[in-house]
């Protein structure tokens, strides 16, 4: 898809002009700003443009989803027209933290610790997904694994088991890594710190209960202070906190110390240092509030597991929204270690496929074919674990399919809960999260799996039809009548009376080519008699130019939307001599008022007052619009018949 400049202009003045930018950056389908104010984002402007696919704040970021393939070039060309300087990732969350809470910025750390890790942990869940699949038994063969039935594929198995494991076997070292690196301190002593928790000569943290039961735990003595000698598989807290002292110690010691002895000095005494306080102080402490959260969650969910199976399958999805989701990696990652299993993953993977089963929906309830294709394409990527174009690009915005998928995975997190269904890694959270199933739970698995594809689409669809075939009766409204004298289709016609009394002229008299050549699409102009902008029909203000006041779009029931411009270039004139008595959002009757403007101010500031009123192009239910030029003397003066495919069942 080729980009016009003038588009991504439009979404650098949608956001706030290039002054309200204070860095921004993309990955694979998004824009990402931060914003100096928030608040000057123009959302309406932002859905209207065509590179948009979607846009939502999260984290401090301003997100506007694009697509990928496409959103480096329009990124290029962003900065080409702001001369900004290109930002990476960081500065940008960096920017943007500054707007956080406490609670915000914690969530954020915990993303920023555990996404650079995800792959490796997906891929591992991935492995031992096939590891399971030949270890399983009853899947193949009842009573038996395959591996029982064709022994030549043991070793096979043990050695994808042996590849699979070792991310999770040490997982502290890359947590150490992530974390340090995101406290400022050497990824090298991060690494280290993590595999000093996991050391061969420690007790594995695996065997500790057995240990405790047996009296048998290992000890450190020192000076008469014993110290469990056990290590920290699997566990969160302890690196995580550990690697925030050692990045700590380690920038106070670079301080201090002279750069002829940083090389001898600032290393050893921070591992040192480190070591000692994660195994006598943080490695206890933290791993028993580890074992008392897990424990905890453990209980809740055993104690009433349809409602924590409702909760969490249904608001999943908003987790998602707010980028708190970030946080469950860790509780995944800490019931794997101490429990052998999470209950919480599996419905993560349902939950992302609710929302494609209900962007797919979309896909069929549209009609309009930029809301189509986007609807297919992000419904695929949900199915296959990436939930983020399907929620934004699609459900947020029509709301009805982001409920639907929530009231499946709901639905689906009480079947999964009740029967006690286990994940034995993290993989990818769509259908082919199945892999990361325990073997024995895939029946049930796959049922909740049929209820979160079928839901979804079916109440997405019975609504979105109810809807349109709602839309399609809007022509009982008094300003649309059916056009008997056309044969062979079902029109309908929507008379557009006119919004401002004066001489009624077509476009091509309008002194601006945007107009004039149609560029924006069909219409007519008035050349004004008086200072009011009054409702040309009953419907519902979609949008406003906050800053200049100049024009409005308004929408009416059949979805046919008009943009009402006072005057050329007025906006340079920043709201001076206009008056908005309406807000975006607010339905309107036809012939209220809804803004006054200074004839005489706009015309000695060497404005011409001329009012297009523009039908934009892309709107699939319009057949033709008739303009109808002469003299409006009264408000029942009808400026255009815009002709309604009666079929159209656009729901934008």
């Amino acid at each position: 898809m080729a980009i016009e400049r003038s588009q991504v202009e439009d979404i650098i003045k949608a956001v706030g002009g290039k002054d309200n930018i204070e860095a921004s950056t993309h990955c694979v389908t998004r824009l990402r700003f931060a914003l100096y104010d928030d608040k000057l984002v123009d959302k309406d402007a932002l859905e209207q443009n065509d590179l948009v696919k979607g846009q939502f704040s999260s984290q401090g970021q301003y997100q506007v989803v694009i697509g990928p393939g496409l959103v480096d070039k329009v990124y290029d060309e962003m900065i080409s027209i702001t001369g900004g300087s290109r930002a990476s990732k960081d500065d940008v969350k960096n920017a943007a933290s500054k707007k956080q809470n406490p609670i915000q910025r914690a969530i954020k750390t915990l993303a920023d610790i555990f996404i650079p890790i995800l792959p490796a942990i997906v891929t591992a869940g991935l492995l031992l997904g096939i590891n399971n699949i030949l270890t399983g038994k009853g899947i193949f063969f009842e009573g038996m694994a395959l591996v029982q039935v064709y022994p030549q594929w043991t070793d096979f198995a043990a050695i994808i088991n042996t590849i699979a494991s070792t991310a999770f076997t040490f997982l502290p070292a890359l947590i150490g890594w992530s974390a340090v690196v995101r406290f400022g301190g050497s990824p090298l002593l991060g690494i280290v710190l993590g595999l000093i928790l996991v050391h061969p000569d420690l007790l594995s943290a695996y065997g500790y209960a057995d240990a405790v039961t047996k009296g048998a735990v290992p000890v450190w003595n020192l000076f008469g202070w014993e110290v469990n000698k056990i290590g920290y598989q699997g566990q969160v807290l302890p690196v995580l906190v550990s690697a925030y002292v050692l990045a700590q110690m380690e920038k106070f010691l670079n301080k201090k110390i002279a750069d002829s002895f940083k090389l001898l000095l600032v290393a050893p005494i921070t591992l040192l240092i480190t070591g000692f306080l994660a195994f006598t102080v943080i490695g206890p402490v933290t791993f028993m509030i580890g074992n008392a959260i897990t424990s905890g969650l453990v209980y809740v969910f055993d104690l009433a597991p349809a409602l924590g199976g409702l909760i969490y399958g249904g608001l999943y999805s908003l987790l998602v929204i707010t980028g708190m989701h970030h946080t469950f990696l860790a509780v995944d990652v800490q019931l794997i270690g101490t429990q052998g299993g999470t209950f919480l993953w599996p419905m993560l993977a349902l939950s992302n496929i609710a929302q494609g089963a209900g962007a797919l929906a979309m896909m069929l309830v549209l009609k309009e074919q930029k809301g189509k294709g986007l609807a297919l394409t992000s419904s695929v990527s949900a199915f296959l674990g990436v939930t983020e174009p399907a929620i934004f690009g699609v459900n947020i915005r029509y709301k009805y399919p982001f409920v639907f998928g929530m009231i499946g995975s709901g639905i689906a997190g009480i079947l999964l809960t009740v029967n006690h269904v286990m994940a034995s890694s993290i993989g990818v959270g769509g259908i082919p999260g199945f892999l990361s199933i325990f073997p024995n739970n895939w029946g049930v698995f796959f049922i909740g799996m049929a209820i979160v594809l079928i839901v979804p689409f079916a109440l997405t669809f019975m609504y979105g039809k109810l809807l349109n075939k709602r839309r399609q009766a809007a022509p009982a409204n008094d300003s649309v009548r059916k056009d008997s004298g056309r044969q062979n289709s079902a029109l309908y016609v929507l008379e557009v009376k006119t919004p401002v009394l004066g001489h009624v002229v077509p476009l091509e008299q309008v002194p601006d080519p945007a107009f004039a050549e149609r560029q924006m699409g069909q219409g007519i102009a008035v050349e004004p008699k008086d200072g009011k902008i009054l409702a040309p029909f009953s419907g519902q203000v979609i949008h406003i130019m906050v800053k200049s006041k100049h024009a409005l779009i308004l929408e009416h029931p059949t979805g046919v939307q008009i943009l009402v411009h006072v005057g050329i270039n007025t906006v340079s004139l920043k709201g001076e001599g206009f008056t908005m008595h309406v807000e975006t959002g607010q339905t309107v009757e036809q012939g209220q008022l809804l803004m006054e403007f200074d004839r005489e101010l706009i015309q000695k500031s060497g404005y011409p007052i001329i009012t297009p009123v523009i039908v934009p192009d892309g709107q699939s239910m319009i057949e033709s619009v008739e303009e109808l030029p002469g003299e409006a003397d009264d408000l029942q003066y009808t400026l255009m018949r815009i002709h309604l495919n009666s079929s159209s069942d656009n729901t934008n």
